[in-house]
């Protein structure tokens, strides 16, 4: 998932930064275990089948990865015993904290392998937007705020650096890759699954009015930049060249792909929710009103999850400059807690649940 920048867009900050500031994408994924639950309870083990694979697509530096798998291995224990074979495979780009992952898988106390020792973890080091598992192979699939990214930047967003705040041409560009990639997502995990097989996503969505509830935080980080480039922290040309990769969609976004006859490569809709979440830093700040607090945890999550692809565009990385992704990650950081906690305001935000089933064969 890149542009011709040199940071791929959608890898999060490295050294288990993810892991510590991305509370908001843990949270969605927690209202989607009713229906992960549900779609476990609905496998079938195929006739000389040996083992149980689950794919975790785009799986970041693991942390948010570790309830899901838990509650789907538990789930199938108790369908099919405590000897039955489980693959999970964790896929995300070569440039992911990959480190980290394993780092959790050994000793995080949440760790899904602790007394399981027939479940095999394994790591795969590719773009979703690519096959990354055998054809008909993955019985579980799994992915959380993951497909949000687009697989390629279609154009510069003038004045801005999010898709959804952009307007006219601008936007139809990026309308127009949102459609490509989520068809393009969907048939490659739709060759993945087996028949019978499920697929859970979850993603950041859009209200039917176009709201994200990220408009406070993502103005604030443009002011933020703007000052960078008054002062000669940055240059214009760099922020001209910074966008975000993210794409959240509307629920009819979603399911376009099965409008004309209820299925699509093979796959059809078993259930599709949106919901709103609420801002657990926020519920904080309104018992201590400490206004610093909120905008550090703001601050955190914008650093980790979206400066990287902000990063991309600085001249000096060259071919990837780890100082200078800190610096620029420094500056922002203080620049917006600084905006934040002078203008507190809650990230209440959508997410969408979406479960697809692979048609069994004839």
């Amino acid at each position: 998932m890149s542009n011709a920048a040199a940071q791929p867009h959608g890898v999060m900050e490295g050294k288990g930064s993810y892991n510590k500031h991305a509370k908001l994408p843990a949270g969605g994924a927690a209202l989607a275990m009713p229906l992960l639950e549900k779609a476990v309870q609905s496998l079938e083990l195929h006739p000389g089948e040996q083992h149980i694979v689950i794919a975790d697509y785009g799986s970041s530096q693991g942390k948010n990865s570790m309830v899901p798998m838990q509650v789907a291995i538990r789930g199938l224990r108790r369908r099919f015993g405590p000897n039955q074979a489980i693959s999970v495979f964790h896929i995300d780009q070569p440039s992911n904290d990959f480190t980290t992952l394993f780092a959790v898988l050994d000793s995080d106390p949440d760790r899904y392998v602790l007394d399981e020792p027939h479940v095999f973890p394994a790591a795969i080091g590719r773009s979703f937007y690519e096959n990354v598992l055998p054809p008909g192979s993955v019985h579980l699939g799994w992915s959380s705020y993951a497909a949000v990214w687009l697989s390629r930047i279609p154009t510069l967003i003038p004045g801005h650096f999010f898709s959804a705040l952009s307007t006219g041409r601008v936007r139809a560009e990026f309308d127009r890759q949102g459609t490509q990639d989520w068809e393009a997502f969907l048939a490659l995990r739709a060759r993945e699954l087996c028949p019978g097989g499920r697929l859970v996503v979850v993603l950041p969505a859009l209200a039917d009015d176009g709201s994200s509830g990220f408009q406070h935080l993502f103005d604030e980080a443009n002011t933020a930049l703007e000052e960078m480039v008054a002062d000669g922290a940055i240059t214009v040309d760099e922020r001209s060249r910074m966008v975000l990769g993210a794409y959240p969609r509307r629920k009819r976004d979603l399911l376009a792909p099965f409008a004309a006859n209820g299925e699509f490569q093979g796959l059809t809709v078993e259930d599709c929710e949106m919901s709103e979440l609420p801002d657990a830093a926020w519920a904080d700040f309104e018992r201590d009103e400490n206004k610093e607090a909120l905008a550090t945890k703001h601050a955190l999550f914008f650093r980790s999850v979206f400066v990287p692809s902000l990063a991309s565009a600085l001249a000096s990385l060259g071919a990837g400059n780890a100082a200078a992704i800190s610096a620029f990650g420094d500056q922002i950081e203080q620049r917006l807690k600084r905006r934040l906690a002078s203008h507190p305001a809650p990230i209440h935000s959508f997410v969408q649940i979406i479960v697809l089933v692979k048609a069994k064969k004839d």
